[in-house]
């Protein structure tokens, strides 16, 4: 499962040995948050992947990574099985349009992206468990009905 990494600046997907492999990729990617117009949740990542592996791995069902080239543009795909997953348009990157990556993490980076993170990148989980718990309010007792 990739990990996530975001600072004030920028969003970095780490690639395990075996994501590097499959993905074709020599390092992780990097995503300036300026670029980043749309983070949402999804919990069928197939349906998001349009065009072809370019280069990449797919087995159906299974597996999808690597880089999707369609009619329009780029996308980068990191996707097993069918898991909850976090879609993230961009805007003026050099290399995407799209970043589609099945994690467990996608609420925590949804979250994150509206925060203001720090100065050095830290993992999505540890910056949205650093932010208080906001308070509930106690409910209302209800009047009694005749």
């Amino acid at each position: 499962m990739v990990t996530l990494l975001l600072d004030s600046t920028a969003l970095e997907v780490v690639l395990s040995f075996t994501e590097r492999a499959l993905t074709f990729r020599h390092r992780n990617l990097q995503i300036e948050r300026t670029h980043i117009v749309k983070a949402q949740l999804t919990d069928d990542a197939w349906t998001w992947l349009r065009g072809v592996p370019d280069p990449g791995t797919y087995i159906p069902s299974a597996v999808a990574m690597g880089t999707w080239k369609s009619a329009g543009g780029r996308d980068f795909a990191v996707i097993r099985r069918r898991r909850p997953s976090v879609v993230i348009d961009l805007e003026g990157h050099d290399e995407f349009q799209r970043v589609i990556l099945t994690t467990r993490h996608g609420i925590a980076l949804v979250k994150a992206l509206r925060m203001d993170a720090g100065e050095e990148l830290e993992d999505v989980t540890d910056i949205v468990a650093q932010q208080p718990v906001p308070k509930a309010r106690p409910a209302k007792p209800r009047p009694a009905t005749a």
